[in-house]
């Protein structure tokens, strides 16, 4: 579970209520219809958009910024060191026992395809499509984001503008311009904090998942193609240590570079 994510939504519904009940205008910032606008109006329009799958399944992407991603590089790291120390050992046959408990599939492909003897360069080509796809993949769900971010302050001034209207139509009774016009700008407002507190970062929170699933993903592909090309396990260690944090990086090197 990603704690983060839990801190920045509900953190944010804290500050905004405690701000507007300090202020004196907690009650003035809930009002259904300008939400039903605003929010509703703004995804309706992902449908014109997007294809219907992303559309329906973008709550189900949602939910992934609360779950703690981890790739766990510094094992893999250990993993494809121990594996490159037994194919110099034993050769590359000597790996096929191991790779079936792999969980990793591309991982697991990347090897199967490196024992059963492929150029390395058609390994790389093959291992490197692979990832510029899910790349693509998660590309088109953050834009399903990013477009949500850019449409609700729209379709907020659209509320705004059609309070306006109620309110300009209404002009003979005074006491009313207070409410209508208050009512009015709470649409623009809801539009703000939809985009800034919801869908920028989430869609920011996603890009950093993929990051670092591409990260690990490029590490492996280093490492099949370094036991491939027979690579010293030192060698192959300080390759793949500059895809590490610093703290891991520095496990790494005290385990296999203390001699």
């Amino acid at each position: 579970m990603d704690i983060a994510s839990f801190i920045g939504i509900f953190g944010g519904i804290a500050v905004v209520i405690f701000g507007g009940y300090t202020g004196g205008s907690l009650g003035g910032l809930f009002h259904v219809p300008s939400l039903f606008i605003t929010l509703g109006g703004s995804y309706m329009c992902l449908y014109v958009s997007f294809p219907l799958h992303y559309v329906v399944g973008v709550f189900k992407v949602i939910a992934r910024i609360f779950r703690k991603i981890d790739y766990h590089e510094k094992e893999l790291v250990q993993k494809l060191i121990a594996l490159s120390e037994k194919s110099r050992r034993n050769g590359l046959l000597a790996l096929e026992e191991e790779i079936d408990d792999f969980e990793d599939r591309f991982m697991r492909t990347g090897l199967q395809n490196a024992i059963d003897g492929i150029d390395g360069e058609a390994i790389r080509a093959l291992m490197e499509n692979e990832l510029s796809q899910m790349e693509a993949r998660h590309a088109v769900w953050i834009s399903v984001l990013n477009s949500w971010a850019t449409l609700a302050p729209g379709f907020g001034m659209l509320g705004t503008v059609m309070g306006l209207i109620g309110m300009l139509s209404q002009l003979e009774d005074k006491s009313s311009l207070g409410p209508n016009m208050a009512t009015a700008l709470v649409t623009t407002f809801y539009g703000s904090i939809l985009a800034n507190w919801l869908f920028i970062p989430i869609a920011t929170k996603l890009q950093y998942q993929n990051d670092c699933e591409v990260r690990a993903k490029e590490m492996i592909i280093e490492g099949v193609l370094g036991i491939l090309a027979g690579d010293h396990p030192r060698i192959l260690t300080q390759k793949l240590m500059t895809y590490l944090e610093p703290k891991d990086a520095s496990a790494i090197e005290a385990e296999f570079l203390k001699d």
